[in-house]
């Protein structure tokens, strides 16, 4: 069971994409992105909702050993920054839900698809022109490559 974690945690740190956060961590996050590399104190103050010090000290602390965060000492303080960029971290993250999809059978595989031009097709015009337009370059690279 401990080498589960063990595996688990440094698979965590090798793709912080991979993991989910919860309400409290994705607020963490936020302060951090916003405000750049923080104190304990910090974050404490620029949270949406009071907190006690050691729940958010706690909290940093789990998402550095999740690899989100990197930390350096500063006097008797930990300084904390974000390893991935907020735009790094939510790309990473639909590039794990779409592979997870894609891992599974052809009724998944359609309704991931489906559900993704519905839902483009329904806010953005312009985004579905450019995702017809990045298929058929995608296409035309496969195609480049079935030649070689």
């Amino acid at each position: 069971m401990f080498q589960f974690w063990k595996d688990r945690s440094k698979s965590t740190r090798e793709n912080p994409g991979s993991i989910a956060l919860g309400h409290l961590e994705e607020g963490v996050m936020e302060v951090v992105w916003t405000r750049g590399e923080s104190s304990v104190r910090m974050v404490t103050e620029h949270l949406s909702r009071p907190l006690a010090y050691t729940t958010v000290m706690t909290t940093l602390d789990r998402l550095f050993k999740k690899g989100l965060l990197d930390r350096r000492k500063s006097d008797r303080a930990f300084l904390y920054s974000a390893r991935l960029s907020r735009a790094e971290w939510e790309r990473a993250r639909a590039g794990e839900i779409v592979a997870g999809f894609l891992a599974e059978q052809q009724p998944g595989r359609e309704l991931l698809v489906s559900c993704f031009i519905n839902a483009v097709g329904a806010h953005d015009e312009v985004l579905l022109a450019d995702l017809e337009r990045k298929i058929r370059e995608e296409r035309k690279k496969l195609q480049r490559r079935g030649r070689r």
